[in-house]
């Protein structure tokens, strides 16, 4: 018993510091081509959690004065379910979640008989569980040289291709560090630096979940990022290089009803948790027909769905391309949220509800040599921002899909 202990508490060891690895990756052998080398740059970051509102309400200077001189968007809907994992890879592949395959932040996959689960390491590094061409992927493939502080997918081998500098998420490294390791490669050789380089920030989320949208607490996280893109753009713009910049968040905040939770009957089926989403898995018909009727004569503050009878604008049960949606999805109203069996203690902010709510939208900003000036645009899907980063970028896409160029060409400048 003590040998096994011990084997488990090294374990731990290993996935702790493993979880901690601060150490940058580089895959070796990799150039830009010439052609690419006289391409310009982006640099896209994601804000995680920042609502639509919040650089106005939380007087985030930076970046509306950054904003003020390109473009800004009134807001960027979110793809459904409105989650940081979906949401961040339809960011960079173009597609919906059920076209993707990353439907939720967790889901069961019938055709693998498995579990994807954010928070497992194991499965977030696994390349196969992604579809889609990630914009690196696609950069990479063309001889453009990529880079990633931080991007759902950008740990994994999606087609056997990852960035060529990347690191594996934690949350231990400094922001100053992390923007001079922008620096550093926008300094590299022309033939080593990365023309397209994805950025996140964590802060905004963790202080929208844990103290709702109205706290003080968003509003200093709101500026703390604010004012790290300010020395990130003050930084790179001693380079004169023609780098444009592209701001973005996953999805808005909500506050919720933390005391009348949604409490759900176990009715035998594998259930894939979440507080905005439950979705329900059998190969048994007579179970799913039991559960969906039991369900369907309980509803209150939650709606009951079959997969194909989900609404149409979600673009999700019926488009399911990796069969991973569940055979009966429970959506609750509005500002409520579900019991969750593993979580005792009920965060003050949520997102994950339908994507036509406001305060489930996303911010969209950006400036740069290739953005015309003083621009204000209407919201758009979230779908659209990869043809928009490949066409800054001269990258030809390679296979369908969902978002177009059309809907944001109007804000770059003709070539």
């Amino acid at each position: 018993m003590k040998h096994i202990a011990l084997a488990m508490l090294i374990l731990l060891s290993m996935q702790f510091a493993f979880a901690q690895d601060t150490t940058q990756q580089i895959v070796q052998g990799r150039a830009n081509s010439k052609e690419q080398e006289a391409k310009p740059y982006v640099v896209m970051i994601s804000i995680d959690g920042f609502r639509y509102d919040y650089a106005e309400k939380y007087q985030a200077k930076n970046l509306l004065a950054l904003s003020g001189e390109g473009v800004k968007a009134t807001a960027m809907q979110p793809s459904y379910p409105s989650l940081t994992f979906p949401n961040h890879y339809t960011l960079v592949t173009g597609l919906y979640p059920s076209h993707h395959g990353l439907v939720d932040n967790s889901f069961y996959d019938r055709n693998r008989k498995q579990s994807y689960e954010m928070k497992n390491r194991d499965a977030v590094q696994d390349g196969t569980w992604y579809g889609g061409t990630p914009l690196w992927v696609l950069a990479e493939k063309q001889h453009m040289v990529s880079a990633s502080y931080f991007w759902v997918g950008s740990e994994s081998p999606i087609q056997n291709i990852r960035p060529t500098y990347s690191y594996r998420y934690q949350e231990k490294t400094g922001i100053d560090s992390r923007i001079q390791s922008v620096v550093n490669w926008l300094k590299l050789p022309e033939a080593q630096r990365p023309h397209l380089i994805t950025f996140y920030f964590p802060e905004v989320d963790h202080a929208g979940h844990n103290y709702g949208p109205e706290s003080a607490q968003v509003k200093e996280q709101v500026q703390f990022v604010d004012e790290s893109i300010g020395k990130m753009v003050k930084a790179v713009s001693a380079l004169k290089l023609p780098v444009n910049y592209i701001i973005v968040s996953d999805h808005g905040m909500a506050a919720v009803d933390t005391v009348n939770l949604i409490q759900l009957k176990d009715m035998g089926l594998k259930i894939s948790w979440g507080g905005e989403k439950v979705m329900l898995y059998s190969d048994d018909t007579a179970k799913v027909n039991a559960a969906y009727a039991y369900y369907k004569s309980h509803e209150e503050h939650f709606r009951v769905y079959r997969k194909n009878e989900m609404q149409a604008r979600w673009h999700y049960g019926t488009e399911d391309k990796y069969n991973r949606i569940g055979d009966i999805v429970l959506v609750p109203d509005p500002y409520y949220i579900f019991a969750q069996p593993t979580i005792k203690k009920q965060h003050a902010g949520h997102h994950g509800f339908d994507n036509n709510l406001t305060d489930m939208n996303a911010v969209f900003m950006a400036w740069g040599p290739a953005f015309k000036a003083h621009q204000r645009i209407g919201t758009f899907a979230n779908i659209h921002v990869y043809p928009l980063v490949a066409e800054i970028l001269g990258l030809k896409i390679e296979a369908p899909v969902d978002g177009q160029l059309e809907i944001l060409q109007p804000i770059l400048k003709s070539k």
